[in-house]
C-alpha cells in the first residue's frame, strides 16, 4: 500500500509537462506536519503548501468514501476529526479551516436531520452561513415517507421558518439514495 506513492512518481517522472506543484502532491499527499507520514516522514516547512493540503483531502476523502474495508463515515465527523488532528500537530490548522470553509460543515450532498422532523439534503453550503447551508427536504420522519422535494434555506429567517439541523445522519438508515436529489 505504502508503495503506491513512489510508483505514481515514477509514471509521471519522465512526463516535462506534469508541474512541479503536481509533483508534490503525488509525492507528499502521506506526508504529515508531525514528521509521522511517508514516504519521507518529512515534517513541518519540508512540506509543500500542495502537499500539506493535499493531505488533507487525502484523508477527508478516504474515510467519507465506502472502501472494502470499511463503511464511510458521515463528512460532519471526519471534520471534526481533522480539525483535532490539527491540533495535534498532523496537519496544518489553518489549512483544516479553510478546507471546511469550501466544503462547509454540512457538505453538499450530505443528509441532516432537522428540529422539525424531517430529512434534507443539503444542496448548497454558503461560505458565510456554513451552519445555515440551503436543503432540499426530502422525507418526513414523524410518517416515515418521502415528501415532495421542497428547497428550504436555513440562511433566510423568513423561509427557513426556525427550522434548524439537529444532526447528520446517513442514508442507508432510511433507504434513501442521495444521488437522485443531486441531479435535477
Amino acid at each position: 500500500m505504502r508503495r503506491h506513492v513512489g510508483l505514481g512518481y515514477k509514471l509521471i517522472d519522465e512526463a516535462e509537462t506534469i508541474p512541479k506543484r503536481a509533483r508534490q502532491v503525488i509525492l507528499q499527499h502521506h506526508e504529515r506536519l508531525n514528521g509521522t507520514g511517508y514516504p519521507g516522514k518529512l515534517s513541518g516547512e519540508e512540506i509543500s503548501l500542495y502537499g500539506k493540503m493535499a493531505a488533507i483531502v487525502d484523508v477527508y476523502d478516504a474515510i467519507t468514501s465506502d472502501r472494502v474495508y470499511h463503511k464511510g463515515k458521515l463528512p460532519s465527523l471526519v471534520l471534526r476529526q481533522l480539525v483535532e488532528w490539527s491540533g495535534e500537530g498532523v496537519f496544518d490548522a489553518e489549512l483544516v479551516q479553510r478546507f471546511i470553509q469550501c466544503v462547509g460543515i454540512y457538505p453538499v450532498g450530505s443528509l441532516v436531520a432537522l428540529e422539525s422532523q424531517r430529512l434534507a439534503v443539503v444542496i448548497a453550503s454558503p461560505q458565510k452561513a456554513l451552519l445555515n447551508p440551503v436543503l432540499e427536504v426530502i422525507y418526513d420522519l414523524r410518517k416515515q415517507r418521502p415528501v415532495a422535494p421542497e428547497m428550504l434555506d436555513l440562511g433566510e429567517s423568513v423561509s427557513g421558518g426556525g427550522d434548524r439541523i439537529v444532526k447528520p445522519v446517513t442514508a442507508e438508515e432510511y433507504t434513501i439514495r442521495i444521488e437522485d436529489y443531486l441531479t435535477h
